[in-house]
């Protein structure tokens, strides 16, 4: 049998969609473990973010942190996480929370760096608090690259996320996993269909959310 094959069976097997093993209860599980780091990745990267990118300090060391953390290897990091903490989400959302954190810093911080200085100068000239125009015109400016960021770092978390079978957690990867050690090649398969329709629903999902919060005279800067 070749992919195709492998992926019409498994999806057409009635058996794959109902019960604590189906594939609505599989991609609600990766769902929340997606949601859930992302949330912390965000609240930790974005606030640091935007103060440093605003500020215009901290960009060297955001830079050494960012670059650190991309280099820790994901898998053994669970591995640790999973030997110290044992089973759980805990040492789950570590490891996928340091493999979001510095795309969204990283991103965040040139964002608000690369806004236009005219406006902010304008502002700063009115006698605007900082605050004020951080929120109100830098980041509506930058928001398109802010959006990037937080659009990798889900793409990334959402296929990763599959290691949380190799802790006796759920998700798509339990298809993965338990295939092959079943030998079950269409599990196999349709646990990475699924890891790549969550990529691309992400991808749609941050296109209408871009379309809804960026400002029309933003996204025509940008296109031109």
């Amino acid at each position: 049998m070749n992919v195709l094959e492998f992926m019409r069976s498994f999806f057409a097997d009635g058996a794959h969609w109902h019960g604590r093993d189906g594939i609505p209860q599989r991609l609600w599980e990766h769902l929340q473990y997606t949601g859930g780091a992302l949330a912390i990745a965000a609240a930790i990267g974005l606030p640091v973010g935007l103060i440093t990118g605003h500020t215009g300090r901290g960009g060297n060391a955001l830079a050494f942190i960012s670059t650190g953390a991309r280099a820790l290897p994901t898998f053994g990091l669970l591995v640790l996480m999973f030997v110290w903490l044992g089973l759980g989400i805990t040492p789950v959302m570590i490891p996928l929370v340091v493999l979001a954190v510095p795309p969204i810093l990283i991103t965040t911080y040139e964002a608000i760096r690369t806004v236009d200085p005219s406006p902010v100068d304008a502002a700063r000239g009115m006698g605007m608090p900082e605050p004020l125009i951080l929120f109100q015109v830098e980041v509506p400016a930058a928001l398109p690259l802010i959006l990037s960021g937080l659009r990798s770092a889900t793409i990334q978390i959402a296929s990763t996320a599959t290691i949380a079978a190799y802790v006796a957690l759920g998700g798509v990867g339990r298809y993965i996993l338990d295939g092959l050690y079943q030998h079950d090649y269409e599990k196999v398969v349709g646990g990475a269909a699924l890891t790549a329709v969550l990529a691309l629903f992400v991808l749609v999902l941050f296109w209408a959310v871009g379309k809804l919060a960026v400002s029309p005279g933003v996204a025509r800067r940008r296109a031109a």
